[in-house]
């Protein structure tokens, strides 16, 4: 399970280094409390020490988690895959705090000249779309989470901020993208699940 996260954790540094990420991600004011959970933060907060400027991180948030949907659900309640059917994404989150995400769409086209330099528009806004990365710092408490978005692949989120409830039942993580990367400007909110990896 190490060496997995640590290869993850490699590759979306890169990857955020270089201006890409993940959504749904998008976690500017991004996670809503709703549903219940008497259990949703079992094991109380961890006192961050390597950062004193960072705030307390809940050892609930810690650890690997592995996408299980990411949609959009507009005010008449019809719901859009942003990445389609069963997409993947991995977040990976820290004791101190610090995170990063990729969401993708689980079936990608390719690009024809196998350059990413070389790319048609429809290669490069299926690139752009089927995929959301970024990577930052959160912290919280037992229904809070307040992010702070470093770099995003999505532009527009480079250095915001946000604060959301969330809710976890067992090994499943809800919370809510008040404006997604897409689809905000119709009235939709994202609603993102994750379910803990075991290692």
């Amino acid at each position: 399970m190490k060496n997995v996260i640590s290869t993850v954790v490699a590759m979306c540094l890169l990857m955020g280094a270089s201006g890409v990420y993940a959504q749904d991600g998008g976690m500017t004011s991004m996670m809503h409390k709703d549903h219940t959970s008497d259990n949703a933060m079992a094991g109380g907060m961890m006192n961050k020490e390597s950062a004193g400027d960072h705030a307390m991180v809940p050892k609930a948030l810690i650890g690997a988690w592995m996408l299980v949907r990411c949609d959009n659900v507009y005010p008449d309640g019809h719901r859009v895959e942003l990445y389609g059917p069963n997409p993947v994404g991995m977040w990976l989150i820290d004791a101190d705090g610090d995170y990063m995400m990729q969401i993708v769409r689980a079936k990608r086209m390719p690009f024809a000249m196998n350059d990413k330099s070389k790319g048609t528009a429809d290669e490069y806004r299926a690139a752009s779309m089927d995929s959301n990365a970024h990577y930052g710092h959160i912290s919280g408490d037992a229904s809070m989470i307040h992010t702070q978005i470093s770099h995003a692949s999505f532009p527009n989120w480079d250095g915001k901020m946000g604060n959301s409830g969330y809710t976890i039942n067992g090994d499943e993580l809800t919370y809510r993208v008040e404006k997604p990367s897409s689809g905000a400007a119709e009235g939709a909110h994202g609603e993102v699940v994750w379910r803990r990896v075991h290692s």
